[in-house]
Order: C-alpha cells, then structure tokens, then sequence
C-alpha cells in the first residue's frame, strides 16, 4: 500500500471523526462552532485529497476505495448529530432519505462493479449538487446560531433530500436493463 498526500488526507478525515463527535457534546458556548469548523476541515480535505490525486496523479486503489468510505462516514456522522439534536420528524425524514440512499447507491455501485458496468453508475452532476446542499445543510445546522440559519439549512436539507431521490432514480434508470435481466 502506497500512502501519498492524498491518502493521508483521506485518512485525516476519518481518524478527525472522534474529535468532531466529542466537540459535538461539549457543554460550552463555543462547542457548536468549534464542530463546525472541524466539519469544513473534514470536507476541505475531501475536496482537496481528490484534486491533489488527480493533478499529481497519485492515484491509487486503496484511496479510491477509502475516499467513498470516508465522505459517507462523515456525512453520516454528521446527519445524525443533527437529527438527535433537532429530535424531530421533519429532520428526520430527510437525513433517513439520505442515508438510505446512500446505503442503496453503494449496494448498486458495488453490484454493478462486480458485473463490470461501474461506469453506468458514474458520479453525475445531480449527485455533486446533492452533496453541496448537503455540506451546506450540515454546516449551516451544526452551527444554528440563530433561527434563520437554521432554517436556511433545514431548506437546503430538504434541497439535498430531493437531489438524493431525484439521483438515485437516476442511477436505477441507468442501469435498469442490468438491474432486471433474467
């Protein structure tokens, strides 16, 4: 196993987990923005880890397999954080939209890999603007340090909600034919 920069910032983003978890229960003021701001390291990594890859080429098997593991690892983490604090169906709703789609989309990228048609079920354009509103979303109601952000960021939860539907029928229409051969 070869462990490059971009690895290592893939690596970063999940050994950070714990702290962000822990700063989230903090019983201070600050907590919330403290956990926050570990979040947006956690995603500039994320940004960074596959750019950096890409321009220097330092691709590598074990990163393209770790750097999904970690994006799913986070945003769940961080979905759920929200969810227990906002405890509330209209939160819950949308973050359980997510993660099971996210569950169902690796299940179909895996299955669709092992029958050698992975490039059907690319990242789409819908796919990365569902991410952005999600990132928005969990940043924006990590933070809630007023009202009107938190409602901000309940909308682009719901934004991210929609996405996540509308792609992942994408994902099933591209693949349809494999999906339901006898």
């Amino acid at each position: 196993m070869q462990l490059n920069i971009p690895t290592l910032l893939t690596l970063f983003r999940i050994i950070i987990m714990p702290c962000f978890i822990y700063t989230y229960y903090l019983p201070f003021k600050w907590a919330p923005i403290i956990c926050t701001l570990i979040f947006i390291l956690a995603a500039l990594t994320d940004w960074f880890d596959g750019l950096l890859a890409r321009r220097w080429r330092q691709t590598t098997r074990f990163g393209a397999f770790l750097d999904p593991v970690a994006d799913k690892v986070m945003i769940t983490i961080a979905l759920v954080l929200v969810t227990e604090y906002f405890h509330s169906w209209w939160i819950t709703l949308p973050v359980v939209s997510i993660i099971v789609r996210e569950i169902i989309i690796s299940a179909l990228r895996e299955w669709m890999a092992k029958i050698r048609k992975h490039n059907k079920v690319a990242v789409t354009w819908i796919s990365k603007t569902k991410t952005t509103f999600q990132m928005f979303a969990v940043v924006t109601l990590l933070w809630r340090p007023d009202d009107m952000v938190a409602g901000i960021g309940i909308a682009a939860l719901y934004i991210a909600a929609v996405l996540t539907f509308w792609s992942m029928l994408q994902y099933f229409y591209v693949s349809r034919h494999d999906l339901f051969k006898n």
